[in-house]
């Protein structure tokens, strides 16, 4: 890296001028990577999903921006990434992008995480009110052209139960606090306890079942790991209010997804609102599909009119701590998956 002192009236400042090569694993074609411009001078970008223009520039790559959900064409070429230095993946779950050479490498791997938390700790919030508003009611009531009046209720009177209290857990519970909810959340460490206004309640995550029997609504925001699959399951579900709701902002696979159709089925719960599912696009069929007690995102939940743009923003931020040699944000802990 080249070091330019740049002089003005009053101030000496040092930057550093990074002589990489970036390698973006992404359609060139995609609208957000106008973002990259903003990168600092001196970066050499290569933007492709073609192997061969992938192995072509594998050997002078120092940092790969992998834009897809899975890890597969930089598995393809990781024999080749001989001086790579950095990998940062788009999105925050890296699940399927952990493959054995990746996860045994030394090279910091960082992740999207937190960049999508304000849209989704809304989504939270508009479910909590659509039940306790029971907004499904009134408009087949206005399709109808039915006058008839019913009972609502007030989410300030409730308690939110958090499962992941990450991120989007965060943004969950200050939105949910805002409006006078109770907070309580699973969680590992509990040194990170102290401090925490928004917490009522921390529950260690063996206690997990004594939390669901207080909440009203059960938020799911868990990344997925060996330990967090099938983490909501029956046990969970039998622990659960028969008023409360669930709502899955993390990843399908943490709720058992057989288990939650028939809670909802058999009205063990009142209902769920969904923005992941174990198989995207929810096939034909699937017996969610028929239930009234669901609410559905297509998981696009957090896809507002620039959040591909946020996501690589967050890039580029990372990328200019990156080249002053800080330290950068976001770093996964590929042991623990997230």
């Amino acid at each position: 890296m080249a070091r330019i002192v740049t002089r003005t009236n009053h101030s000496v400042f040092l930057t550093v001028m990074p002589d990489v090569q970036l390698l973006v694993i992404a359609d060139p074609a995609a609208r957000f990577l106008s973002v990259l411009q903003t990168l600092p001078e001196g970066v050499r970008v290569t933007t492709s999903l073609d192997p061969e223009v992938l192995r072509a520039a594998a050997p002078t790559t120092g940092v790969v921006f992998n834009t897809t959900s899975n890890g597969q064409q930089l598995r393809a070429i990781w024999p080749l990434l001989t001086n790579l230095r950095w990998v940062h993946s788009m999105s925050a779950g890296v699940e399927n992008q952990l493959f054995p050479e990746l996860f045994e490498s030394p090279l910091p791997l960082t992740n999207g995480r937190g960049v999508f938390k304000e849209s989704l700790g809304e989504f939270v919030l508009t479910a909590a009110l659509y039940f306790a508003k029971d907004l499904r009611r009134m408009m087949r009531n206005h399709a109808a052209g039915r006058w008839e009046q019913f009972d609502v209720e007030e989410i300030s009177r409730q308690t939110m139960g958090i499962v992941g209290y990450g991120e989007i857990g965060r943004s969950a519970a200050r939105r949910a606090k805002a409006m006078g909810m109770k907070i309580l959340a699973t969680r590992r460490r509990e040194s990170l306890n102290q401090g925490d206004d928004l917490l009522d309640q921390a529950f260690p995550l063996d206690q997990m079942g004594d939390m669901l029997a207080q909440s009203d609504v059960v938020v799911v925001s868990a990344p997925l790991t060996t330990d967090t699959r099938g983490l909501v399951g029956e046990a969970e579900f039998a622990r659960m209010k028969p008023t409360a709701i669930l709502v899955n902002v993390g990843r399908g696979p943490v709720v058992d997804e057989a288990a939650l159709v028939r809670a909802l089925t058999e009205k063990r719960i009142r209902g769920a609102a969904l923005d992941v599912f174990d198989v995207e696009p929810l096939p034909e069929g699937h017996p969610l599909w028929a239930l009234d007690n669901v609410l559905f995102s297509p998981h696009c939940a957090d896809h507002t009119s620039d959040w591909l743009e946020q996501a690589a923003g967050m890039f580029v931020a990372n990328f200019r701590r990156f080249a002053a040699g800080e330290p950068l944000l976001n770093l996964v802990d590929k042991k623990a998956g997230y």
